[in-house]
Formats: structure tokens, sequence, C-alpha cells
């Protein structure tokens, strides 16, 4: 089975080796031709809890690890101004 990957912001770090993950879709309105912007939240693993508000992530899928934790944070692409 192939690893599926996502690219999202860091919207709560408030756990332990946990973040939720913001991944938005653009796509084009089929009637109206507008483009139109979803966003779906992920909660996702982080291991050594680096991640922090605002932090831009990949996540890869794996095992399910909680009832609702089927991600986990892969790498780091930028780190927000936000943090300390």
């Amino acid at each position: 089975m192939s690893k599926i990957e996502k690219i999202g912001v860091i919207v709560s770090d408030k756990m332990e080796k946990s973040v939720v993950v913001e991944v938005a879709y653009r796509y084009r309105h089929p009637m109206y031709s507008k483009i139109v912007v979803k966003t779906k939240r992920y909660m996702a693993h982080d291991e050594d809890n680096q991640c922090d508000l605002g932090d831009k992530v990949i996540l890869q899928s794996c095992r399910p690890l909680s009832k609702k934790k089927r991600w986990i944070v892969k790498q780091i692409l930028n780190k927000s101004l936000l943090s300390n």
C-alpha cells in the first residue's frame, strides 16, 4: 500500500505528541466556474513535539494510532514567525 502525503498548516498544538493540521483544497465549481477553497482538519502524530502553531508541514498516512489519528508529521517545511 502506498503512503499518501498532504501539505497543511498547524492550527492546534495543545496536545502531547499530537497536532491538528488544516489542509486546503481548491477546485472549480462545476456550474459557476468560481474557484472554491475547502478545508479539512486532520489529527497527526508529532513524536518530538517540534511543531508550533502556524508551521507548514507534510503529513504522511500511517496505521491507526488512536481513534482519530491516522497521520504522522513527516517534515516541517516552514517554521512560523509566531513561534518563540
